[in-house]
């Protein structure tokens, strides 16, 4: 789209620039707190709400405090809260096969936010680094994550956590062909209207430090990493063609992580497939934008509400973020 304007000064771009309701009129883009999914880590115990260093401000929250925080949520207008697990190291295995327990952390966690809020969205996890004493996102032989057979053990992951009472399934392995997989499984189970987000495209990226500190992978992975299966942050071609396999495979909405740092990717999804298209703003992003606010360097409010709106320019529908809480509480004012 091209657009003529006679020259200055019969055009003054400062016009509706002027004063705040010119400014909101023209406005291209909004943000509200149905843009919001709030990842929230959950651990055993009672009445425990635990720092991650990392990450100031976020906690690790026991079952009891979960319901609080999904009631908080809830009145402020955020449609789902996503579940991260942080699993206790005796019950981590080389198999994972803790994910598969029908009373592990994110089922009794699911469940517990469906006992409190029964309306709001559940949107689950569906990758084994949680529950691994390796870290990786799927099974190890001879020191490679593979395949196929990791396959079988996300689908019964999947119906572990739908059948506890999960919306929204969100496979952030990045196994080839896992989408259609779990799809196929849902139908066979009956499960024809439970949600699938794709991490369809999922980089390898530095970013991710914090978070696993926060499930308390980092010292499983060790000096590994996941490269063999998460994106080169070279590529975008590669990341349509991610997506549209996702799509294909039976998808209902796709996601880009991480997110500023990948805001191109995010706009050539939009463009090219117009499904519906979500960012993660990871970890890593967060510890910077709060770090450099508790040290003074960055207005904390300012630049944690153009980050999110910056996601809906870059032609997100929506932004799973650790601000969530506090950017719904500045969006109702």
């Amino acid at each position: 789209m091209k657009t003529l304007a006679p020259h200055f000064p019969r055009t003054r771009m400062r016009r509706v620039r002027r004063t705040d309701w010119s400014r909101r009129l023209v406005a291209e883009n909004a943000l509200s707190p149905n843009d919001l999914i709030w990842p929230v880590f959950v651990h055993e115990g009672e009445n425990l709400a635990i720092d991650v260093p990392s990450m100031p401000g976020v906690k690790r929250l026991s079952l009891d405090l979960l319901k609080v925080a999904a009631k908080e949520a809830h009145d402020l207008g955020i449609p789902a809260i996503a579940l991260f697990p942080a699993v206790e190291q005796h019950l981590k295995s080389e198999d994972g096969r803790e994910a598969l327990n029908k009373d592990n952390i994110i089922c009794k966690a699911i469940k517990a936010i469906k006992d409190a809020v029964p309306e709001m969205g559940v949107l689950c996890d569906v990758a084994l680094d949680p529950f691994t004493t390796h870290g990786q996102d799927g099974l190890v032989e001879d020191g490679y994550v593979v395949n196929d057979p990791t396959l079988d053990v996300l689908i019964g992951q999947t119906l572990n956590q739908v059948e506890a009472g999960c919306d929204i399934i969100a496979p952030s392995d990045m196994m080839d062909g896992r989408i259609g997989a779990i799809r196929d499984a849902l139908e066979q189970e009956g499960h024809r209207d439970i949600l699938i987000m794709s991490y369809a495209a999922k980089y390898a990226s530095g970013f991710y430090g914090p978070f696993r500190d926060a499930v308390g992978s980092t010292g499983n992975l060790g000096i590994g990493d996941k490269r063999t299966y998460q994106m080169n942050p070279a590529n975008t071609d590669e990341a349509l063609r991610e997506v549209a396999l996702d799509i294909n495979e039976g998808a209902d909405m796709v996601m880009v992580k991480p997110g500023m740092p990948y805001l191109d990717i995010c706009r050539r999804v939009k463009d090219e497939f117009g499904v519906p298209t979500y960012a993660y703003q990871v970890s890593g992003e967060y510890a910077m934008l709060a770090g450099a606010g508790l040290n003074g360097w960055l207005d904390r409010d300012k630049v944690v509400m153009e980050s999110l709106l910056c996601f809906k320019r870059a032609g997100c529908d929506g932004i799973l973020t650790y601000f969530a809480i506090e950017a719904a509480q500045k969006l109702q004012g």
